[in-house]
Protein backbone atom coordinates (compact mmCIF):
# COMPACT_ATOMS: atom_id res chain seq x y z
CA UNK A 1 0.00 0.00 0.00
CA UNK A 2 1.24 3.50 -0.82
CA UNK A 3 1.75 6.29 1.71
CA UNK A 4 -1.60 7.73 0.66
CA UNK A 5 -3.40 4.45 1.35
CA UNK A 6 -4.10 3.62 -2.29
CA UNK A 7 -3.56 0.24 -3.91
CA UNK A 8 -2.75 -0.41 -7.55
CA UNK A 9 -6.29 -1.59 -8.24
CA UNK A 10 -7.66 1.69 -6.88
CA UNK A 11 -5.67 3.95 -9.19
CA UNK A 12 -7.61 5.75 -11.93
CA UNK A 13 -7.05 4.91 -15.58
CA UNK A 14 -7.16 8.57 -16.65
CA UNK A 15 -5.39 11.31 -14.70
CA UNK A 16 -4.66 15.02 -15.15
CA UNK A 17 -1.00 15.68 -15.87
CA UNK A 18 1.14 18.63 -14.88
CA UNK A 19 4.17 19.01 -17.19
CA UNK A 20 7.12 20.53 -15.30
CA UNK A 21 10.70 20.40 -16.55
CA UNK A 22 13.33 19.46 -14.00
CA UNK A 23 10.77 18.32 -11.43
CA UNK A 24 10.94 14.91 -9.82
CA UNK A 25 8.34 13.18 -7.66
CA UNK A 26 8.91 9.70 -6.23
CA UNK A 27 6.69 7.31 -4.24
CA UNK A 28 6.05 8.41 -0.64
CA UNK A 29 8.02 11.63 -1.13
CA UNK A 30 6.53 15.12 -1.23
CA UNK A 31 6.94 18.02 -3.60
CA UNK A 32 5.59 21.56 -3.11
CA UNK A 33 4.09 23.24 -6.17
CA UNK A 34 3.32 26.89 -6.81
CA UNK A 35 0.21 27.09 -9.00
CA UNK A 36 -0.48 30.36 -10.82
CA UNK A 37 -1.81 29.54 -14.31
CA UNK A 38 -5.61 29.45 -14.80
CA UNK A 39 -5.55 25.99 -16.43
CA UNK A 40 -3.74 24.56 -13.42
CA UNK A 41 -6.09 26.35 -11.00
CA UNK A 42 -8.83 24.37 -12.73
CA UNK A 43 -6.78 21.16 -12.51
CA UNK A 44 -6.24 21.55 -8.76
CA UNK A 45 -9.86 22.48 -8.11
CA UNK A 46 -11.14 19.50 -10.10
CA UNK A 47 -8.69 17.19 -8.33
CA UNK A 48 -9.84 18.45 -4.92
CA UNK A 49 -13.43 17.68 -5.89
CA UNK A 50 -12.43 14.17 -6.99
CA UNK A 51 -9.73 11.69 -6.02
CA UNK A 52 -7.03 14.40 -5.57
CA UNK A 53 -4.64 12.58 -7.93
CA UNK A 54 -2.40 14.50 -10.33
CA UNK A 55 0.43 13.16 -12.47
CA UNK A 56 3.71 15.06 -12.50
CA UNK A 57 5.69 14.53 -15.68
CA UNK A 58 8.48 16.23 -17.60
CA UNK A 59 7.96 17.68 -21.08
CA UNK A 60 10.09 16.13 -23.81
CA UNK A 61 10.39 19.42 -25.72
CA UNK A 62 10.58 23.11 -24.88
CA UNK A 63 7.39 24.13 -26.65
CA UNK A 64 5.51 26.57 -24.46
CA UNK A 65 1.87 25.52 -24.83
CA UNK A 66 1.63 21.84 -25.77
CA UNK A 67 5.03 20.16 -25.45
CA UNK A 68 5.38 16.46 -26.10
CA UNK A 69 5.58 14.53 -22.85
CA UNK A 70 8.08 11.96 -21.69
CA UNK A 71 6.61 8.50 -21.31
CA UNK A 72 7.07 8.04 -17.55
CA UNK A 73 5.88 10.25 -14.71
CA UNK A 74 4.73 9.85 -11.11
CA UNK A 75 1.22 10.18 -9.77
CA UNK A 76 0.74 12.00 -6.51
CA UNK A 77 -2.13 12.90 -4.25
CA UNK A 78 -2.85 16.44 -3.13
CA UNK A 79 -2.14 16.32 0.59
CA UNK A 80 -1.81 20.04 1.35
CA UNK A 81 -3.54 23.06 -0.13
CA UNK A 82 -3.34 26.78 0.63
CA UNK A 83 -4.52 29.87 -1.21
CA UNK A 84 -2.29 32.94 -1.07
CA UNK A 85 -3.33 36.57 -0.89
CA UNK A 86 -1.94 37.25 -4.34
CA UNK A 87 -4.04 34.64 -6.12
CA UNK A 88 -1.78 31.60 -6.13
CA UNK A 89 -2.31 28.07 -4.86
CA UNK A 90 0.42 26.43 -2.82
CA UNK A 91 -0.06 22.67 -2.89
CA UNK A 92 1.87 19.59 -1.90
CA UNK A 93 1.80 16.35 -3.88
CA UNK A 94 2.68 13.14 -2.07
CA UNK A 95 3.96 10.51 -4.47
CA UNK A 96 1.98 7.32 -4.94
CA UNK A 97 3.47 5.43 -7.88
CA UNK A 98 5.10 5.93 -11.24
CA UNK A 99 3.07 5.51 -14.41
CA UNK A 100 3.63 5.05 -18.12
CA UNK A 101 1.53 7.07 -20.55
CA UNK A 102 -0.67 4.92 -22.77
CA UNK A 103 -2.13 7.86 -24.67
CA UNK A 104 -3.10 11.46 -24.20
CA UNK A 105 -6.85 11.87 -24.48
CA UNK A 106 -8.78 14.66 -26.16
CA UNK A 107 -9.96 16.31 -22.96
CA UNK A 108 -12.51 19.09 -22.70
CA UNK A 109 -10.52 20.64 -19.88
CA UNK A 110 -7.91 23.36 -20.31
CA UNK A 111 -5.36 21.10 -18.64
CA UNK A 112 -4.08 17.89 -20.21
CA UNK A 113 -5.22 14.39 -19.30
CA UNK A 114 -3.67 11.02 -20.10
CA UNK A 115 -4.65 7.39 -20.00
CA UNK A 116 -1.90 5.77 -17.93
CA UNK A 117 -0.73 2.36 -16.75
CA UNK A 118 0.90 1.56 -13.41
CA UNK A 119 1.61 -2.09 -14.19
CA UNK A 120 5.33 -1.57 -14.87
CA UNK A 121 5.80 -0.11 -11.40
CA UNK A 122 4.01 -2.51 -9.06
CA UNK A 123 6.77 -2.28 -6.44
CA UNK A 124 6.01 1.42 -5.94
CA UNK A 125 2.92 0.44 -3.96
CA UNK A 126 5.04 -1.44 -1.38
CA UNK A 127 6.74 0.86 1.14
CA UNK A 128 10.47 0.21 1.66
CA UNK A 129 10.64 -2.31 -1.17
CA UNK A 130 14.30 -3.10 -1.90
CA UNK A 131 15.72 -1.01 0.95
CA UNK A 132 18.07 -3.74 2.10
CA UNK A 133 19.85 -3.83 -1.27
CA UNK A 134 20.90 -0.14 -1.18
CA UNK A 135 24.62 0.50 -0.71
CA UNK A 136 24.07 3.14 1.96
CA UNK A 137 27.76 3.54 2.75
CA UNK A 138 28.59 4.38 -0.87
CA UNK A 139 25.70 6.83 -1.08
CA UNK A 140 26.72 8.67 2.09
CA UNK A 141 30.37 8.81 1.11
CA UNK A 142 29.48 10.34 -2.25
CA UNK A 143 27.20 12.84 -0.50
CA UNK A 144 30.04 13.76 1.87
CA UNK A 145 32.41 14.38 -1.05
CA UNK A 146 29.80 16.45 -2.84
CA UNK A 147 29.10 18.52 0.28
CA UNK A 148 32.82 19.12 0.86
CA UNK A 149 33.38 20.15 -2.77
CA UNK A 150 30.50 22.62 -2.66
CA UNK A 151 30.91 23.94 0.91
CA UNK A 152 27.48 22.67 1.87
CA UNK A 153 26.21 22.24 5.40
CA UNK A 154 24.46 18.88 5.81
CA UNK A 155 22.20 17.80 8.66
CA UNK A 156 24.04 14.53 9.18
CA UNK A 157 21.92 13.53 12.16
CA UNK A 158 18.76 13.55 10.02
CA UNK A 159 20.63 11.77 7.23
CA UNK A 160 21.78 9.00 9.58
CA UNK A 161 18.26 8.52 10.98
CA UNK A 162 16.51 8.40 7.58
CA UNK A 163 15.44 4.97 6.26
CA UNK A 164 17.02 3.99 2.96
CA UNK A 165 13.93 4.62 0.83
CA UNK A 166 13.35 8.09 2.26
CA UNK A 167 17.05 8.91 2.00
CA UNK A 168 17.50 7.82 -1.62
CA UNK A 169 14.30 9.45 -2.82
CA UNK A 170 14.87 12.71 -0.93
CA UNK A 171 18.43 13.04 -2.21
CA UNK A 172 17.27 12.28 -5.74
CA UNK A 173 14.50 14.88 -5.63
CA UNK A 174 16.65 17.60 -4.06
CA UNK A 175 19.68 16.98 -6.25
CA UNK A 176 20.65 19.97 -8.43
CA UNK A 177 20.86 18.01 -11.67
CA UNK A 178 19.10 18.63 -14.98
CA UNK A 179 15.97 17.16 -16.56
CA UNK A 180 17.75 14.19 -18.20
CA UNK A 181 19.38 13.18 -14.94
CA UNK A 182 16.11 13.60 -13.04
CA UNK A 183 14.34 11.37 -15.57
CA UNK A 184 17.03 8.70 -15.20
CA UNK A 185 16.49 8.76 -11.44
CA UNK A 186 12.72 8.49 -11.93
CA UNK A 187 12.93 5.56 -14.30
CA UNK A 188 15.46 3.56 -12.27
CA UNK A 189 14.23 -0.02 -12.03
CA UNK A 190 14.66 -0.32 -8.26
CA UNK A 191 15.62 1.67 -5.19
CA UNK A 192 19.08 0.10 -5.36
CA UNK A 193 19.44 1.16 -8.99
CA UNK A 194 18.23 4.70 -8.20
CA UNK A 195 20.92 5.02 -5.53
CA UNK A 196 23.52 3.76 -8.00
CA UNK A 197 22.39 6.26 -10.65
CA UNK A 198 22.53 9.10 -8.13
CA UNK A 199 26.04 8.11 -7.05
CA UNK A 200 27.18 7.82 -10.69
CA UNK A 201 25.78 11.23 -11.67
CA UNK A 202 27.34 12.85 -8.62
CA UNK A 203 30.71 11.26 -9.28
CA UNK A 204 30.65 12.62 -12.84
CA UNK A 205 29.92 16.12 -11.52
CA UNK A 206 32.71 15.81 -8.98
CA UNK A 207 35.15 14.66 -11.67
CA UNK A 208 34.21 17.69 -13.78
CA UNK A 209 34.90 19.94 -10.82
CA UNK A 210 31.49 21.56 -11.06
CA UNK A 211 30.05 23.42 -8.11
CA UNK A 212 26.38 22.86 -7.50
CA UNK A 213 24.02 25.80 -6.99
CA UNK A 214 22.06 24.05 -4.25
CA UNK A 215 21.76 20.68 -2.56
CA UNK A 216 20.11 19.81 0.74
CA UNK A 217 20.43 23.28 2.20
Amino acid sequence: MSATGLLHAEMPEIIPVFPLAGALLLPRARIPLNIFEPRYFAMVEDALRGDRIIGLIQPATEEAEMPALLSVGCAGRLTQFAETGDGRYLVTLTGIARFRIVEEIAAATAYRQCRVAFSDFQSDFTPCDGEEAVDRASLLETLRQFADANDLQIDWRSIREAPNEALVNALSMMSPYGPKEKQALLEASSLKRRAEVLVAITEVELARGKRAPTLLQ
